[in-house]
């Protein structure tokens, strides 16, 4: 079994969507953890705010067909791919990491560079996979959220109920 986290985020009808995706998800893996839900700006385009989360569970599925089973988690949820990867979305799912697989070109990356790029990657993950050790730079999660600067990137808890 590999350990898998997953980042969730919409800003379309968010609610449903997050309800729904993790129905979805407990439908293929189980158990998940869940991290605490999480409201931030749209980045990189004029969009409404964005509700973010991670979820983490264990798999003996290689990581093409794990990656499989999330775009069609998308797609169900009315998923538009377009030639921007910067726009609304009624659900995004990505791939953060895969156990300790580093892979880079293709499809997705895993490690997912987002990972110590954005708050609202790196805080839900840190909720649940704190002592992970990131398979590039060698830091607990936990590590890279302490060291994160949180103030370039506002991010705010809400209270979501599943």
């Amino acid at each position: 079994m590999t350990r898998v986290y997953v980042s969730v985020g919409s800003n379309i009808e968010r609610e449903h969507n997050l309800r729904s995706c993790i129905r979805h998800i407990k439908e293929n893996f189980w158990p998940i953890a869940l991290s605490s839900v999480y409201q931030t700006g749209a980045i990189g385009f004029e969009g409404d705010d964005f509700y973010n989360m991670t979820v983490g569970f264990d798999s003996a599925l290689p990581v093409e067909d794990v990656h499989g089973i999330l775009r069609e988690i998308e797609n169900t949820h009315g998923r538009e791919r377009g030639k921007s990867k910067s726009g609304s979305r009624s659900l995004d799912i990505d791939l953060l990491l895969f156990g300790n697989l580093v892979r880079h070109g293709g499809p997705f990356d895993i490690p997912r560079r987002e990972i110590v790029h954005h708050a609202f990657v790196l805080l839900p993950l840190s909720e649940i996979a704190a002592d992970f050790v990131h398979p590039e730079t060698g830091n607990t999660i936990g590590e890279l959220w302490r060291s994160f600067d949180a103030g370039i990137e506002p991010i705010r808890k809400i209270e979501f109920y599943f």
